[in-house]
């Protein structure tokens, strides 16, 4: 299980043995079932979590009840309410499981350890940081610029594992648009 975080870590940064075995020393395994909530409003949150294994969702309801999805998060990927984390916070976000999960936790004070002990890990947390902001960015840009039918073929290009794995009338919520525009959309195009 530690060998996809090891990977995905090194990827960006060069590490020895000893650091390896520290790292994932300070790593928390979390199981999730599908529908199960890792995160739910007001919580604490002082973990984020890389994903082993499975699919999630991070979404926010608005005053009328209305979902609206932020971010999916797959293997290999970060996932949690950040603005909480980051912010010592409560959670405005829910995080939940679209599949059965496995989850590796890492927890704010020892990260902040971590990071005055192992400084290049400092690094690797501010590259995932900046681009999940650039990536954010071109997220708002494209809503902006771009019809429903480029940003749908956008999303699968970027995203072909996602696509294949999370229900349609999750991906048009992600997109802004209507299930139905999806649909017809979809119908077009195949």
């Amino acid at each position: 299980m530690y060998k996809e975080i090891l990977k995905h870590v090194t990827s960006k940064i060069e590490l020895t043995e000893d650091e390896q075995l520290e790292f994932i020393g300070i790593l928390s395994e979390q199981r999730i079932a599908k529908r199960q909530f890792l995160i739910e409003p007001g919580q604490t949150v002082d973990c984020e979590y890389y994903v082993v294994k499975g699919c999630l969702k991070a979404y926010y309801l608005d005053e009328g009840g209305n979902k609206h999805i932020i971010q999916f998060a797959v293997e290999d990927w970060w996932i949690s309410d950040f603005e909480a984390f980051f912010g010592n916070l409560p959670a405005q976000l829910y995080v939940e499981a679209i599949e059965d999960s496995v989850l590796l936790g890492i927890n704010r004070d020892t990260l902040e350890t971590l990071y005055k002990r192992i400084s290049k890990f400092e690094r690797f947390f501010r590259i995932k940081t900046t681009n999940a902001f650039v990536a954010l960015r071109g997220r708002i840009l494209s809503s902006l610029q771009k019809s429903n039918k480029e940003r749908y073929l956008e999303f699968c290009q970027t995203y072909p594992e996602i696509e294949k794995r999370v229900p349609n009338y999750h991906i048009a919520n992600y997109l802004g648009i209507k299930p139905e525009s999806l649909s017809r959309l979809r119908k077009e195009m195949f």
